[in-house]
């Protein structure tokens, strides 16, 4: 029994995948005009394969594909329906190792030339490194966040190697349990303690790390 209700699917081609919902009375070349932007291949170069579980594959098409609906192939929910082109100078393989792939790759000084890129709106506008006061703002700024660290927590001066922010972490991958060289400094479990340079500090509530996420790999720490 056909429902009126939009169906969700899986649609997917060599190069996406995506879930989409779909109106059981569009018809198959309507269908087709939806799926272009999505697949990125035109309506007219579309085969359209219909993957329902215990169900042998088939093959939405049609004589007259612009009056057949596609409910008529009894959809169910999270179905796939996988976009192949029929262009002869496309591939329905997205090639894993692409180090063979022909690239692009432009010179720095035809894009140092270019009018209309980010490069030449910051040289423009004296934005980042182009600003004449870029040295000065940027001083301006780690005082600025010093001056918020000291007021929220205790900061250190280690012997020889200038000021230093404790960080006490929740998991054991740090590198001390608040000591360096014999001296306390503050205290936490063992490998739960960091020290980072103040202007690598912000202060604020975040959301916890991922378990593949963690400090930034020019994060100067001890």
């Amino acid at each position: 029994m056909q429902t009126a209700r939009d169906i969700p699917l899986v649609i997917t081609s060599a190069a996406s995948s995506s879930e989409r919902r779909i109106t059981p009375s569009w018809t198959i070349a309507h269908l087709k005009t939806k799926l272009e932007p999505v697949t990125g291949i035109p309506p007219s170069s579309q085969k359209l394969l219909l993957r329902v579980p215990n169900r042998p594959e088939c093959v939405l098409e049609a004589v007259h594909e612009e009056l057949v609906q596609v409910g008529q192939w009894q959809l169910v929910d999270y179905a796939e329906i996988h976009v192949l082109s029929l262009n002869p100078h496309t591939s329905n393989v997205i090639p894993s190792d692409l180090s063979s792939v022909p690239k692009y790759t432009m010179p720095v000084d035809t894009y140092d030339a270019l009018p209309s890129t980010v490069l030449a709106y910051k040289k423009a506008h004296h934005i980042g490194r182009f600003d004449p006061n870029a040295t000065e703002v940027q001083q301006r700024k780690v005082r600025e966040a010093w001056e918020e660290i000291e007021s929220k927590s205790d900061v250190a001066e280690i012997p020889a190697a200038g000021p230093w922010v404790g960080v006490v972490l929740d998991e054991p991958v740090g590198k001390n349990d608040g000591s360096v060289g014999g001296k306390r400094y503050f205290h936490c479990a063992p490998s739960c303690g960091v020290f980072v340079r103040p202007e690598k500090v912000e202060i604020g509530g975040f959301a916890p790390l991922g378990i593949d996420e963690g400090l930034d790999s020019d994060m100067e720490e001890m």
